[in-house]
């Protein structure tokens, strides 16, 4: 076992990965961490660290699969939603911090202890419904997803993080909530077209397409969601859902067009049209 200067261990994972990923000196603490088993405040708290041969091999896996672009996510095995510890696989979209947007806004509408139900369709790694329950212990979510292992990686991120008041149910959007009526519904469906070249990136290559692609123009899912949304949404209750960036327009039409009504689109901090939000 080696003792190694931590800051030259930093600067030489971060000269290694300058130039192949966007934020070199953060995946540099991230993967460090990950490979010596300790936190990030622990690299600037200890001077030397021990790299044994068995953290010098993490280490190289770990920058191998970084340097071919997989998701810092996936390599660690986690990701920090809304001050939320979850964890994540190639079986869920990693969540975005433009997704925050969307639980900032239903949070908005809530009363701390209001007693509501809400729905929360392709849930994937539980994101929002676990940022919606953990912050409206009073609410009732049920979260949907047609994939089985992203349902499981949810499931575990909510007994992981003790929320008990998330039920989750496999399906297609609504298709495990017939006949039942909500206050609230949020979507962060997919929403990017398949040929749409500005969003196929080497980072949305490891993560599962039908997380991420809605038919050639990007809207298909968003149209099922918002035509069926009006029978399981209760009067007065809110459709709240992400979208690209280029598609306000549409889905305030779709939104229109479905019979809701004080439609407004929220940008995010990236000043970009995101989440629109219609009421019933």
């Amino acid at each position: 076992m080696t003792r190694v200067a931590t800051e030259t261990l930093l600067r030489n994972v971060r000269k290694r990965l300058t130039g192949a990923s966007p934020s070199p000196a953060l995946d540099a603490e991230l993967l460090l961490a990950e490979a010596l088993v300790v936190t990030r405040i622990n690299l600037y708290t200890q001077p030397e660290l021990s790299l044994d041969n068995d953290a010098r091999a993490r280490l190289e896996d770990n920058l191998r699969r970084r340097l071919t672009g997989e998701p810092i996510a996936y390599i660690t095995g986690r990701k920090e939603f809304w001050s939320l510890d979850l964890k994540v696989t190639p079986a869920t979209l990693v969540p975005r911090p433009e997704t925050e947007l969307l639980v900032a806004i239903a949070l908005e509408l809530l009363h701390d202890h209001q007693a509501v139900n809400i729905a929360d369709l392709g849930t994937g790694s539980g994101a929002i419904a676990l940022a919606l329950a953990h912050e409206r212990s009073c609410a009732s979510i049920k979260a949907t997803d047609i994939s089985s292992d992203a349902l499981a990686i949810a499931q575990h991120n909510a007994t992981a993080l003790g929320i008990t008041n998330v039920q989750f149910n496999r399906g297609t959007w609504f298709e495990p909530l017939a006949g039942q009526c909500f206050d609230m519904i949020t979507a962060n469906p997919p929403y990017v077209a398949i040929e749409d070249a500005d969003l196929d990136t080497i980072q949305t290559r490891h993560e599962p397409p039908l997380a991420l692609f809605a038919g050639t123009d990007g809207l298909s899912a968003l149209r099922i969601i918002i035509a069926e949304a009006p029978t399981h949404i209760r009067p007065d209750g809110y459709l709240i859902l992400e979208h690209g960036h280029l598609q306000g327009q549409a889905v305030r039409d779709l939104l229109c067009h479905s019979g809701f009504h004080s439609i407004v689109t929220h940008n995010d901090p990236a000043d970009l049209p995101r989440v629109s939000i219609g009421r019933r």
